[in-house]
């Protein structure tokens, strides 16, 4: 007799997949951009280039590759805050905005700490123990 309410759980069966869809339209993290950009093999070739077209004015700049899967055919692109734009206007805008100018600021500041920076910092890294001696 008696026993849970058999509706008990479809609340939070609401709740997770309201959070599951969520996660799709939060902003990447600070270190999920860095490490996108500087440890994947496939976006270091891509990086690279992005950082010196970065610095080139508009006359010395590339195209990017057409891509018909990203907004704007792949065309305008936020390297700091991994987005693509449909146009250079809506880019333009969001170099305006609050976030991208914090992510800026990130980026600019300190690296962020890898498992080998704790590593080392522990004396768990690579010890150093001298010349190798002949045997």
């Amino acid at each position: 007799m008696g026993g849970k309410c058999p509706h008990r759980k479809v609340k939070k069966r609401r709740y997770s997949h309201k959070t599951s869809r969520r996660t799709k339209f939060e902003i990447k993290d600070i270190l999920s951009v860095v490490f996108s950009l500087f440890f994947f093999p496939r976006f270091l070739a891509v990086s690279r280039r992005f950082f010196v077209d970065y610095m080139k004015t508009d006359e010395e700049k590339k195209p990017l590759p057409v891509d018909e899967d990203l907004p704007g055919m792949g065309q305008y692109y936020c390297l700091h805050c991994d987005r693509y734009f449909a146009s250079v206007a809506v880019r333009d805008e969001h170099f305006k905005t609050k976030r991208h100018r914090k992510r800026v600021k990130q980026m600019m500041g300190p690296k962020p700490h890898t498992q080998l920076d704790a590593d080392l910092a522990a004396g768990m890294g690579m010890p150093d123990n001298g010349p190798k001696l002949m045997s």
